[in-house]
């Protein structure tokens, strides 16, 4: 059993001195710039650097709850992260930086919070983002499970990037960045609730460099990852807002053997299944071939593949091509698949 020295405790929320120390020790040597180093209460960027990369500001926020915290291929300071990340990155812009919010149950390892700030760090650098400002928050045991991280973004569009759903055109093209349904099923396994064998990992990754090598291949039309509710809650936003059909090929869906096991033993729909490091991307199609090279040729997309077309009627409607030959409707999700996802 853990000494008390070991856990958090009400005192590191107190905002005296055992609260400082933890911003300190975990939180500001960890995340390591000179913003942050300076202890205010909020960050003060430069206009000037971000005015030289765009003419807008994206600007997204994001709370996270995961169980277990740490699952094959991330946890859930990876998983902050990416996720703001990648939800700035899909306006085709340049992510700067990021603030971040822990809402700590007391009694938390402290070993575990180390882990989970020193991942945050790691992916912020891989990412190109700085964590400049946060919040510390400790809560009553029972209050909360474990540990909560709420993490916003600022990056910077440059002025000749006009991505959003409302852009899609009918013939346009449908392409996901690789394998889907992975994060979903590895926290499925990572539950130990189901005796699955395998070596499922999350797909948990930032995507900001992947979408950069496709603007630089080719115009794109929107983008969006597919996070809770998987492909199916993207298509379909996608189909309201543009008022247009998406056609969906199963035969085309890049899925990992392992994924597609437990989806059939479970019963559960791979199109539904979370994904925290995969994109859906519509394009025009006589650009498709060059973006889907430049995806493929990415670290991040090696696996990406063209699953769908676009087409002007009925207007906001989803369908999927099964193995085959049928068609059949892919609503928006009702409910979770599986809880406390990400």
């Amino acid at each position: 059993m853990l000494r008390e020295e070991e856990c958090i405790t009400l005192a590191h929320g107190s905002g005296g001195q055992a609260m400082q120390q933890l911003i300190e020790q975990y939180f500001v040597a960890a995340f390591d710039n000179a913003e942050l180093a300076l202890m205010e209460d909020q960050a003060q960027l430069p206009l000037a650097s971000l005015n030289g990369a765009g003419d807008r500001l994206s600007f997204a926020t994001d709370s996270f709850v995961v169980d277990p915290l740490e699952f094959p291929g991330g946890d859930i300071g990876k998983l902050a992260v990416c996720g703001t990340v990648n939800d700035v990155a899909m306006a085709g812009a340049i992510p700067r930086y990021l603030s971040c919010s822990f809402i700590i149950e007391e009694g938390l390892p402290l070993a575990t919070l180390e882990r989970i700030v020193a991942s945050m760090a790691r992916t912020a650098r891989e990412a190109g983002v700085q964590i400049v400002t946060g919040d510390t928050k400790v809560v009553h045991r029972g209050a909360c499970d474990k540990l909560f991280i709420n993490t916003s973004g600022i990056g910077v569009v440059p002025g000749d990037r006009q991505l959003g759903a409302r852009h899609i055109q009918p013939e346009d093209r449908v392409i996901v960045s690789g394998t889907v349904g992975d994060h979903g099923a590895a926290i499925l396994q990572a539950r130990g609730e189901l005796a699955l064998s395998g070596e499922l990992q999350s797909d948990c990754q930032p995507l900001n460099g992947l979408v950069e090598a496709m603007l630089a291949a080719g115009p794109v039309r929107a983008l969006r990852d597919a996070t809770r509710g998987g492909v199916a809650a993207v298509a379909n936003e996608m189909a309201s807002v543009a008022q247009v059909s998406i056609e969906l090929e199963e035969a085309a869906l890049p899925l990992h053997p392992e994924v597609r096991g437990v989806s059939e033993i479970l019963g559960l729909d791979p199109l539904l299944m979370a994904n925290e490091g995969k994109l859906i991307a519509v394009v025009p199609p006589q650009h498709c071939d060059a973006i889907l090279a430049a995806m493929q040729a990415h670290p991040a997309g090696r696996e990406a593949a063209v699953i769908g077309t676009v087409a002007a009627a009925p207007a906001g409607q989803v369908s999927v091509v099964g193995l085959f030959g049928g068609s059949r409707l892919l609503p928006m999700p009702v409910g979770e698949q599986l809880p406390r996802i990400c």
